[in-house]
């Protein structure tokens, strides 16, 4: 074979190579692969479940939310700065990182409630005395539920609206 032929095929063989290790790191990245029609219906119930069960129990004074498992805190109770992002979520932005925040959380760590791609939306709570984002940030689910963590993501409480 001549020359060129060969170098054009290691050309080739070198894209397809770089195209196929940027595929397998881009889909580790991205996540859990998009649910069956079994498992949206399931998540679906799921989150009907937790909105029902948050609308009938709200005087509840149980230490654990039932359906997550995970610890209640009060909104009361949270940071200043938790309750401003609480008021600008509820007010659709602005947020103050936009390329972050409202944008799908992974739920990668497997501490949230197992759901669908794209159920849970993650926003910045500014953190005093950081020079980047810090370890803030309020979760919120795709049925209303809301979670706040201040350790980026190593636990979550679930928030309880209104007390």
């Amino acid at each position: 074979m001549r020359r060129t032929t060969l170098r054009a095929l290691l050309v080739i063989g070198l894209l397809a190579a770089a195209t196929l290790v940027w595929s397998v790191v881009r889909a580790a990245d991205t996540g859990p692969s998009p649910a069956s029609p079994s498992q949206r219906a399931t998540a679906t119930s799921h989150a009907e479940s937790a909105q029902r069960h948050t609308a009938s129990n709200d005087s509840d004074d149980s230490a654990t939310d039932p359906v997550s498992g995970l610890p209640w805190v009060a909104e009361s109770a949270l940071p200043p700065e938790a309750r401003d992002t609480l008021a600008l979520i509820e007010a659709g932005g602005p947020f103050p990182y936009p390329r972050n925040d409202n944008q799908t959380f992974f739920n990668r760590e497997r501490r949230l409630p197992d759901e669908r791609r794209g159920y849970y939306k993650e926003f910045t709570v500014e953190t005093p005395g950081s020079d980047d984002r810090g370890p803030r940030r309020i979760i919120t689910g795709a049925g209303g539920e809301k979670y706040w963590t201040d350790d980026h993501y190593d636990s979550f409480s679930r928030i309880r609206e209104g007390r």
